[in-house]
């Protein structure tokens, strides 16, 4: 009976070295189809495994705020799914989108010039996952691989232009050519037609007031372009959805190809 008695402790005792090491071997397993951040997979192969290992996934929930303004940068998002948005705070509280960050970038241009405090909020504006680094790691990587440290750089040509013409746009075309724009972009961004927003969250990105957003969403309903519904808008014909837009849309997909070239499969 000790036998026995032994050798069901033996079993007990493996099975809860095996139940504490499993984590482990999970994070040592690769995920063949993680990250899916098309910044992060232009990089070589040889690099990208020593990022990788440097690398958290986490979710990002639609309204989570990532990096506060005024804040420390103590980490930099790539994201996998979902968006992304870069706005300025004002002191009354309101807030206005400069940029958005999908699975084609990340949201490091600061700490790619070395800041450690960020001046403007990253918020997550459709819900996803991104690949987490830390500002230590991520500045590590520009110094140590000169192709990581290239391809920041071209990202940062590509985000400023991004940011040009969109504050060029803001100034210069009507509210429904914006919100065209704005909806395309999002659809670049995203995994299906079906877009997870509200009408409140459009008039706080675009910087409009409700009843304008509500009115510029009818407008392209009625047109047949899209398709609102509760906390969703779904597209329904992109290439009529282009031409309601007005050319920045087409323009910054451009210079962003430019810079980036694997950035639109």
């Amino acid at each position: 009976m000790r036998a026995i008695g032994s050798r069901s402790y033996d079993a007990r005792a493996q099975s809860a070295v095996a139940n504490a090491l499993l984590p482990w071997f999970r994070s040592m397993t690769p995920v063949s189809n993680w990250p899916l951040n098309r910044l992060l997979l232009a990089l070589p192969s040889g690099d990208l495994r020593r990022v990788l290992r440097e690398l958290e996934q986490v979710h990002c929930q639609s309204g989570d705020v990532l990096i506060d303004a005024d804040s420390p940068l103590d980490c930099v998002f790539f994201p996998d799914g979902g968006v992304i948005s870069m706005v300025a705070v004002y002191a009354n509280g309101d807030i206005i989108e400069m940029a958005t960050i999908g699975r084609e970038g990340c949201s490091g241009f600061q700490a790619i010039f070395g800041a450690n405090i960020s001046s403007v909020r990253f918020l997550t504006q459709i819900t996803g996952s991104a690949a987490k680094l830390s500002r230590i790691a991520f500045t590590q990587a520009m110094d140590s691989m000169p192709a990581f440290r290239r391809l920041m750089f071209a990202y940062v040509q590509a985000f400023l232009e991004q940011v040009l013409v969109s504050g060029a746009c803001n100034g210069a075309h009507s509210l429904k050519e914006r919100l065209a724009r704005w909806l395309l972009m999002m659809r670049d961004r995203a995994d299906g037609d079906t877009l997870l927003i509200t009408q409140d969250l459009l008039a706080e990105m675009l910087g409009a007031h409700r009843p304008s957003i509500t009115h510029a969403v009818r407008e392209l309903e009625l047109a047949g372009l899209i398709e609102h519904g509760r906390r969703q808008v779904t597209i329904l014909d992109r290439e009529g959805l282009k031409k309601a837009s007005c050319e920045c849309y087409q323009l910054v997909r451009e210079r962003i190809a430019f810079h980036l070239p694997k950035t639109y499969p």
